[in-house]
């Protein structure tokens, strides 16, 4: 696969996008108190890789003046750290799995339902059956 040679570059880039802190242009609030965390995001990147996300865009954008505010949404129902793992899929397009244990991956598969990652929530399901001995029964949402 010689065409696909420069998608590692492209998804370690798009990890620094994520972890600078210009050019942002959206503010997400995950999590209830006292387990609440603010990410900075980029409205394109979120608007493209999630559906649900899309969604809830779509209202800010529809109403943005060019004032340079900010766009902030909140998203009580997730966790913070969960959200992170998420998030670094969304920008990358890579999640390693092995580092993490069975209720984790559910808590992502769960997060990633929400947020309509298809292709994430089929590598997660055949992960888990596959690599934590889990039947279909226990992982459909």
């Amino acid at each position: 696969m010689y065409g696909n040679k420069f998608l590692p570059k492209l998804s370690e880039n798009l990890l620094e996008i994520l972890e600078d802190n210009e050019f942002y242009d959206i503010t997400i609030e995950v999590g209830n108190d006292p387990y609440v965390k603010i990410f900075r995001a980029h409205m394109v990147i979120l608007n493209y890789r999630s559906p649900y996300l899309r969604r809830i865009l779509s209202t800010y954008v529809n109403k943005k003046k060019d004032d340079g505010i900010l766009v902030h949404i909140k998203l009580p129902n997730i966790l913070p750290e969960t959200f992170q793992i998420i998030l670094r899929y969304i920008y990358g397009g890579r999640l390693s799995l092995e580092e993490y244990d069975t209720s984790d991956i559910i808590k992502i598969l769960i997060t990633a339902n929400e947020l309509n990652l298809q292709e994430l929530i089929t590598h997660l399901q055949l992960f888990l059956i596959e690599n934590k001995k889990i039947g279909w029964s226990k992982i459909l949402i």
